[in-house]
Parts: C-alpha cells; structure tokens; sequence
C-alpha cells in the first residue's frame, strides 16, 4: 500500500470525487453552524467551499481540470451543458456571491441571501 502524507492522511479506498463529496457536506454542516451563530464571514466563505469542492467532485468524476479557482465557472458550464440543468448557472453564481462576501464588511451582508446558497439539493450524491 502506498504511503500518504502525515498532510493528507487520505483513506486508500476511497475515490477523489467522493473525497470531494464528503468535505463539501462538511462545509456545507460548517456554513449552517456558523450562519447559525451570526459569523456571516465564515457561513459565505464555507458555503462557497461547499460549492467548489461539488464541483470537484463533478470535475474528477468527469475527467475534466479544475486545479484552479478560474476553472470553476468551466466546471459549471460543463456540467449545465452535460446534464441539462440550467439551476446550475444560477448555483455557479450564487456560490461566487458567497465568496466574494467573504470580502464585504459585515454591516452590509444578509444571512437571509447568505442562508439562501448552497443546499443538500445542490450536493453530489
């Protein structure tokens, strides 16, 4: 069996797209906890998590690159255009919403629009 990093201790069996599965549910769990107590910051940037990694998972499913942050919007494309699924782009954009929140001074944001992102609907399966 091949070693892993003490940096990623990966399991051997499990593939890389459910790897990206699992932490995306996991942002997801991290974004309600902290939406729930008020760190609007932390709750978009983890919602934002939560979508790249989806896509990820999307991505090494599909054989296709997404090894930087610019890719994301061609994973999403990619996906709409494969599966039919025009929510898809509106995800796409919700989901860079919540990252650029991440940067938005606190007074201005929402946990209404912030809530209203990424869901158990939007994550791979």
């Amino acid at each position: 069996m091949a070693q892993t990093s003490p940096l990623e201790p990966f399991e051997q069996d499990i593939s890389a797209a459910a790897d990206y599965c699992q932490q995306s549910r996991i942002f997801l769990g991290k974004a309600r906890e902290y939406l729930a107590d008020g760190d609007l910051h932390q709750a978009s940037e983890k919602g934002w998590g939560a979508a790249a990694w989806m896509a990820k998972a999307v991505a090494e499913a599909q054989g296709w690159s997404y090894t930087k942050h610019d890719e994301f919007f061609a994973v999403m494309h990619r996906a709409e255009d494969l599966s039919g699924n025009g929510r898809l782009r509106a995800l796409a954009y919700t989901a860079n919403g919540l990252h650029g929140f991440f940067y938005t001074r606190k007074l201005l944001l929402r946990p209404g629009v912030i809530g209203a992102g990424p869901d158990e609907s939007s994550q791979c399966r």
